[in-house]
């Protein structure tokens, strides 16, 4: 069966369309004729996001918290409401952490793992049936590079992004024969305020931008990345952003000893 991997008014529903990369996902999928569905938690945001989508009753806000696991049910029926069905799912919302592993509260590691694993996972279970019951559809989930090479005082954060590409990994497979198609984004590092809202060994916020972020990618590029790769059907699209995280993939691949020495001495905040 033919997944589909067109936008022309393909209905796509977007968390944390707020800002970065979400924002620019949102903006560039509606210039190519998608009916957009957009959510985060803060309202004056989105409608900053629904302007950039021509605000034209074509993009639709549906604020919410992914924080709140017991609010997802009613808020995947708004967000299917909107135009009646969705054809596209984009998970791009979540939340970093910084600091040591030994360090990080158990409630830092619960509150990242609830944004980005179990919410993720709660909608998947709410809105995929009616795309397998359709025989179309496409989850598209934006995970990380430190995945792939993992970052010290990013235990948190790296952990609930593999959890989370993991899961979609099984789901892909379930779904082969359904019409339903799973892809992963895999970017670097890439200027949004994610390490701005990332939470500390403590809870309290990070509050600053990282200088690899600050030097990283932008918005608009990832988001054309991402576009891209959904077109053509990719099950991953990898998007290393300089030559600092195309190295860590060599070197995870063939040196892993020699990276895991490297990343120990490195700063990485």
């Amino acid at each position: 069966m033919a997944l589909r991997t067109d936008f022309d008014d393909a209905v796509v529903w977007i968390t944390g369309a707020s800002s970065g990369i979400g924002r620019q996902l949102a903006a560039q999928l509606s210039a190519r004729g998608a009916r957009t569905v957009l959510t985060a938690r803060r309202e004056d945001a989105l409608r900053e996001t629904r302007e950039l989508c021509g605000g034209d009753g074509r993009s639709v806000i549906v604020p919410g918290d992914l924080s709140d696991l017991g609010a997802i049910d009613a808020l995947a029926a708004t967000a299917e409401a909107a135009f009646g069905h969705l054809d596209m799912l984009i998970l791009n919302a979540g939340i970093s952490q910084r600091g040591l592993a030994v360090e990080t509260e158990p409630a830092v590691v619960h509150s990242v793992n609830t944004v980005n694993f179990l919410a993720p996972v709660h909608i998947i279970r709410r809105v995929v049936p009616a795309m397998m019951e359709r025989g179309s559809g496409r989850v598209v989930a934006v995970s990380s590079l430190s995945t792939r090479v993992p970052t010290p005082q990013r235990s948190a954060y790296t952990a609930s992004k593999a959890a989370l590409e993991t899961y979609l990994a099984v789901l892909r497979r379930e779904l082969m024969e359904s019409g339903v198609g799973v892809t992963v984004a895999l970017p670097g590092f890439v200027r949004t305020e994610i390490s701005l809202n990332a939470l500390n060994a403590d809870g309290s916020t990070h509050g600053r931008l990282d200088p690899a972020q600050e030097k990283g990618m932008s918005p608009e590029d990832c988001a054309r990345r991402i576009i891209s790769g959904i077109e053509r059907g990719r099950r991953e699209i990898l998007i290393p952003t300089d030559l600092r995280t195309r190295l860590g993939l060599y070197l995870q691949r063939r040196a892993p000893g020699l990276l895991d020495r490297l990343m120990a001495k490195a700063e990485v905040t």
